[in-house]
């Protein structure tokens, strides 16, 4: 029975993203619309820092202001394993 409920649920999942694929339309991305004025490109060192240093960067920040800051002052360790 779990077979059958794996391949249900499979094909749907197929089957929803395919869908989801063709009904979606293009892009278009190289027809300018009126009033479009992009500005001038990233350089693949400016999209690294932009979409990957600086997540990181933030997320160290804030993991290590919770870490500082942390008032709790009992500490939960495990219990030793009895040999």
């Amino acid at each position: 029975m779990d077979k059958k409920n794996a391949l249900r649920a499979g094909a749907l999942a197929a089957g929803t993203t395919l869908m989801m694929l063709l009904m979606s339309s293009p892009a278009l991305a190289l027809a300018r619309d009126d009033g479009d004025d992009p500005g001038k490109g990233l350089s693949v060192i400016q999209t690294l820092g932009l979409y990957v240093l600086t997540p990181l960067v933030l997320f160290a920040v804030i993991a290590g202001l919770v870490m500082v800051l942390d008032k709790s002052k009992v500490r939960v360790t495990k219990p030793k394993a009895k040999a």
